[in-house]
């Protein structure tokens, strides 16, 4: 080990540590008199905010939360949640952030493996705690959440209403110092097979990612997304990966915060409109259902700046959004990395580019941010140059990255085999250090012994003016091994088949973007591409379906 110089302390400086309680003093410190906006139904500042987290620590407090145990949340994205994202981690407990969306089994399952203690839950969900909650093995009390004027629990074991609770309660807590290596979050990420796994983060390590996270979208020239000025509303469930982190962030710089509650595209419309917001993030789907939206017909969406992640950021979704006057750039991250790695930053060589220069590097999976390394590792652990073209695994190392799955030793050796841990993504790294991602391990069509990108597939497919949705995925064929297949919803009115697909094409292949066995045979016009329950393309399913139908003779089909 290297010799450093280590000079002793004195022996009575304050050793500092990293705990979650740090970042909620300086919103108010900057803006106390700025808001946390719930929908239409709750309006405070930033001083009324952090009495509120007070309040709610002293409510866990008195139902008898203890330091360690785990604390879980069912509820959309409200005040309530970000309140409980600070006073849980806050007390020594542990964050559940519960995916409402996942299945009653898959729900119970991860509310059993991570050992719940303490439940709040949205009113809207009683129906649903009360069908599992016969099979909780650890559930102790719970704790209702609502919006309208009912008050009455019907929750086993309830300790009360929200509301009427913290009214009640003490407006002071006094913090405690302790680990910043204490477990602060867990949720649980679900993958092609088996149950969904749990992977957890720290106080250390949720605090360095909201600095570097604060200091890339709000310090760097070509990002510039997130200022102390500006209005920020998730359009990412808080469950997912603490809403990318981007909570914490918002509430460290004192900026105003909008809450939309259930994803609503027609209401999100709305409170972009009234709160003037001017900054969120999302994934694609989500994006294409607000600039759907009859709310959203004829409106010029400027000063909107959204960072797109969860899946790729294609060309065509970022022209139409452009032309509407919103400000898109790709990140990239997942469950286990906290979830930034990196955002599409143009260096001042980029900015003198051209205008599609400029698109194609602001659509990539961007450039590391601070405190992040990467690199490309082939089938046999070796590294691979950073030359643009050598695709292989994208590693990682950080200090925010998840350091293993929950009760999973075997998963999380494969996670971090070799001491890099395994991101499942093929990706190129270039010589400016932008990040390609080419697809999910899982999703690379192996065709004639050469591999196709689905990523890029979709890409020049959702360019065609028909088309307003893609998902493409590989299918079993006897000569080839795998062939392409296009699944497609088109605009109102349009029609594509596979053969105006192939001319659709056609010029890709002659201008070298693509070989000419990438072009699908076969597609499908659904109205509907099935998605998972953060809303990425479920590709699965989408094998699954495709299959049946093959096997039926849809009329669905089209062939060359």
């Amino acid at each position: 080990m290297l010799k450093t110089r280590i000079i002793p302390a004195a022996s009575n400086a304050y050793q500092y540590p990293l705990l979650i309680k740090s970042l909620l003093l300086s919103g108010a410190r900057y803006e106390k008199s700025r808001e946390i906006v719930y929908r239409d139904l709750v309006r405070y500042s930033y001083a009324t905010f952090n009495e509120r987290v007070a309040r709610l620590a002293n409510v866990l407090t008195e139902a008898g939360v203890q330091a360690g145990d785990t604390v879980a949340v069912m509820d959309w994205d409200s005040h309530r949640y970000l309140e409980a994202m600070f006073a849980i981690p806050m007390i020594g407990a542990v964050l559940h952030t519960i995916n409402i969306r996942l299945s009653p089994e898959q729900i119970l399952y991860t509310m059993n493996h991570a050992e719940d203690r303490f439940v709040l839950v949205n009113s809207e969900f009683v129906p649903l705690y009360q069908g599992i909650a016969g099979h909780l093995t650890t559930v102790r009390k719970t704790l209702l959440l609502t919006d309208g004027a009912e008050k009455r629990c019907e929750l086993a074991d309830c300790v009360g209403e929200y509301e009427t609770l913290l009214a009640a309660a003490s407006p002071d807590y006094a913090f405690p110092d302790f680990d910043e290596n204490s477990v602060a979050t867990t949720f649980y990420t679900t993958g092609t097979t088996g149950n969904p796994k749990g992977v957890y983060f720290t106080h250390r390590q949720l605090v360095l990612h909201t600095l570097a996270m604060a200091s890339t979208i709000a310090s760097l020239d070509s990002i510039r997304l997130m200022g102390n000025s500006d209005v920020y509303m998730p359009i990412t469930p808080m469950f997912h990966v603490h809403a990318w982190g981007t909570p914490y962030v918002a509430t460290m710089l004192g900026i105003k915060q909008v809450y939309p509650g259930r994803y609503d595209p027609e209401f999100l419309v709305e409170l972009w409109k009234r709160e003037k917001v001017t900054f969120s993030h999302c994934v694609p789907t989500i994006l294409q259902m607000v600039m759907n939206a009859k709310a959203a017909q004829g409106v010029d969406f400027k000063g909107w700046k959204i960072i797109i992640g969860g899946s790729a950021l294609n060309r065509s979704l970022y022209d139409a959004a452009k032309a509407r006057g919103m400000q898109l750039t790709a990140a990239y991250g997942m469950s286990e990395t906290c979830p930034l790695i990196s955002c599409a930053y143009l260096n001042e060589e980029l900015r003198a580019g051209s205008e599609d220069e400029r698109t194609t590097y602001r659509i990539k999976a961007g450039v590391p941010v601070p405190l992040v390394d990467a690199a490309i590792m082939d089938e046999h652990g070796r590294f691979l140059p950073a030359d643009g073209e050598s695709q292989g695994e994208l590693v990682l190392r950080s200090p925010w990255l998840t350091q293993g799955y929950f009760e999973e030793p075997q998963k999380s050796e494969e996670l971090w085999a070799g001491g890099w841990m395994h991101t499942g993504d093929v990706a190129t790294i270039d010589g400016m250090g932008f990040i390609d991602i080419r697809d999910r391990i899982k999703d690379v069509i192996k065709t004639g012994g050469e591999w196709l990108s689905s990523l890029e597939l979709e890409d020049l497919i959702s360019r065609h003016p028909a088309v307003r949705e893609v998902a493409v995925v590989g299918v079993p064929d006897p000569q080839w091994g795998e062939r392409p297949f296009a699944l497609l919803v088109l605009f109102d009115g349009q029609r594509l088949d596979a053969r105006g697909l192939k001319e659709h094409l056609k010029p890709f292949v002659e201008q070298g973007h693509i070989n000419k066995w990438a072009i699908p045979s076969q597609i499908a016009v659904v109205t509907e591409v099935p998605k998972t329950s953060v809303g990425k393309l479920d590709k699965k399913r989408i094998r699954v379906d495709i299959a049946r139908w093959q096997e039926s003779g849809s009329e669905f089909l089209s062939t060359v």
